[in-house]
């Protein structure tokens, strides 16, 4: 099972702040150091709460495109990217572009976006949003995969399009959708190569939405076990003389030893999860992520030895 790390790209309340693109690089080089899988980047515009709190956060394509440069082993990810927000077609020369500054290390995760707050400010519509990631992913896929598209449709159009070049993999990135409701499952049964869930702690949290999906393939008469289980994982290691930070319900993360960290891990690849994208929540500090890494370092170790 591969074990991922989730960079963070959003301002901190106690900072009023995001991390800097050197501090972002500086976690992402030493993942890749201590022998983490995978690095990725989630998608938001801005973040806007009931309590009147705006908080800015960095565009997540720009620091993919940086830090597929400034790395050399670890996939790059979206946890994910909104198919809303970019021009479906332009979203795929993007992807194939990104995969080949990385000599092939992208994974290209779609959803559609949920914090309405996004849209409203800068002007996307939320509307039939489920409608709207169907004609993307259609035009997605069919230029990741076959080069080319002829498509119209309402919310969307790439009429005799083709994607030249095609960049270092023949059929492109593979796709992760992360679904949960019905018609987006059936989305992702039917074009996706892996699947992501998120946030949860331990493994059998998931159980639900993985009898989900597998309705969904059933009933496009897709084999689940052709789709890889992604799933995020919230981490949480209470740091000493810091703050508070965000409140994190104690039953839904990952904590404790690097023992019972590791232990949690293989429970989630005994279940059948090819990947898991650890995340820690709390804080969205340089200072944290680097304690969190620290900590999460050792798990890892002890993870990579029980094989």
């Amino acid at each position: 099972m591969k074990v991922g790390l989730l960079l963070p790209l959003g301002e901190s309340p106690e900072l009023g702040r995001p991390p800097t693109f050197q501090e972002i690089r500086d976690l992402a080089l030493r993942a890749e150091a201590v022998g983490f899988d995978s690095v990725w980047v989630y998608d938001h515009l801005l973040y806007r709460f009931p309590e009147d709190l705006t908080l800015g956060i960095w565009e997540c394509w720009s620091i993919l495109t940086a830090l597929a440069e400034a790395t050399e082993r670890v996939e790059l990810g979206t946890l994910v990217v909104s198919a809303l927000w970019r021009n479906p077609a332009l979203l795929a020369k993007m992807a194939v572009t990104v995969d080949e500054i990385s000599s092939g290390r992208l994974i290209l995760g779609l959803g559609t976006g949920a914090h309405r707050p996004d849209f409203d400010a800068f002007g996307y519509p939320f509307d039939h949003r489920v409608s709207r990631f169907e004609e993307a992913i259609e035009i997605v896929t069919s230029l990741l995969r076959e080069g080319k598209v002829d498509f119209q449709g309402i919310y969307s159009s790439a009429p005799d399009c083709e994607l030249r070049p095609r960049g270092p993999r023949p059929g492109g990135p593979p796709i992760l959708i992360a679904s949960q409701g019905p018609r987006m499952l059936e989305l992702t049964a039917k074009y996706a190569d892996a699947w992501n869930t998120a946030w949860f702690g331990p493994v059998d949290g998931i159980a639900e939405s993985r009898a989900n999906l597998e309705h969904a393939c059933a009933k496009i008469g897709r084999d689940p076990a052709s789709i890889e289980v992604t799933v995020g994982v919230s981490v949480d290691y209470p740091m000493p003389d810091a703050e508070s930070g965000r409140e994190l319900d104690p039953g839904q993360v990952l904590t404790g030893t690097p023992e019972e960290v590791a232990a949690d891990l293989r429970a989630y690849e005994d279940g059948g999860v090819s990947h898991v994208i650890c995340g820690a929540l709390r804080h969205s500090t340089y200072e944290y992520g680097s304690f969190a890494l620290d900590q999460l370092s050792e798990a890892l170790k002890v993870f990579r030895s029980l094989h």
